[in-house]
């Protein structure tokens, strides 16, 4: 790939533990490689230091998202819905997110996770922001509150998309691009068989670092410099160059994140 290509990662957990032991090294190859962007989402108010710290050490490549991630929504839903809403306040953010719901772990806090979703994308609204969504196992739920919040100024990611065609269509009926990282490689990832259905221009890219990594990788720790498979892997399903993916992608990118 062409040494200037930029490559965008929508979605990483750069702060996460797994990369305490080598996380300058790991962000230097993904730059290395030309993965140059990364987007930060928040999970809880625990991480959000550990955000801030990262955006200072790394200013022109680091940008930080704020939310509530639904598998964090427990009883004290409405103290961190709280802090986020005091963080947003405070400084600026380039999405509202990861927010949405997650029936796949725990369905008791199903009507809190609705809350907390329905309340942030308001926010989202609000402050003129994306919102990066995190769905699993509730593609009906997730729909049901986009459907009765659409608007115009709605607009944002469905981050680790893994539904149907049909899923696809629906969500970016929504004013949402897809987001794409490991599973696309995998052989029961599915999505594989219809994204070239899907005009490049809904598609982002994404790792979610430290989870999902693609083959050859798939099992181990993921990291944002493993892009570049996700890339090869959609250049092969699209019939294009590598440099048409990482260039689009990094455009909608902008298209959606402002910067």
């Amino acid at each position: 790939m062409n040494p200037t290509t930029i490559i965008t990662d929508t979605h990483t957990h750069l702060y996460s533990e797994e990369f305490d032991q080598d996380r300058g090294e790991m962000i230097q190859r993904a730059i290395d490689a030309g993965v140059s962007r990364f987007f930060i989402p928040a999970i809880d108010a625990d991480c959000t230091q550990s955000m801030y710290d990262l955006e200072q050490k790394y200013p022109d490549n680091v940008f930080l998202m704020m939310g509530l991630h639904p598998t964090y929504v427990k009883d004290n839903y409405l103290d961190e819905l709280k802090h986020v809403e005091t963080e947003l306040e405070k400084r600026k953010f380039y999405a509202v997110g990861e927010i949405g719901i997650d029936l796949y772990w725990d369905k008791t806090h199903l009507k809190e996770q609705q809350i907390a979703f329905r309340t942030q994308i308001q926010w989202a609204k609000q402050y003129k922001l994306p919102i990066v969504i995190h769905c699993r196992d509730a593609f009906d739920e997730i729909f049901e509150i986009l459907e009765e919040e659409k608007s115009d100024d709605l607009f944002g990611i469905f981050h680790c998309f893994t539904g149907t065609h049909e899923q696809a269509l629906q969500a970016i009926s929504y004013n949402m691009k897809l987001g794409i990282g490991g599973v696309v490689t995998f052989k029961n990832g599915k999505i594989d068989q219809f994204l070239n259905q899907i005009d490049l221009k809904h598609i982002v890219l994404e790792t979610d670092s430290p989870y999902l990594a693609p083959i050859p990788f798939r099992g181990k720790r993921n990291e944002s410099s493993y892009l570049l498979n996700v890339v090869s892997k959609l250049a092969d399903i699209y019939d294009v160059s590598e440099e048409e993916i990482a260039a689009v992608t990094t455009q909608n990118s902008k298209d959606v994140f402002g910067i």
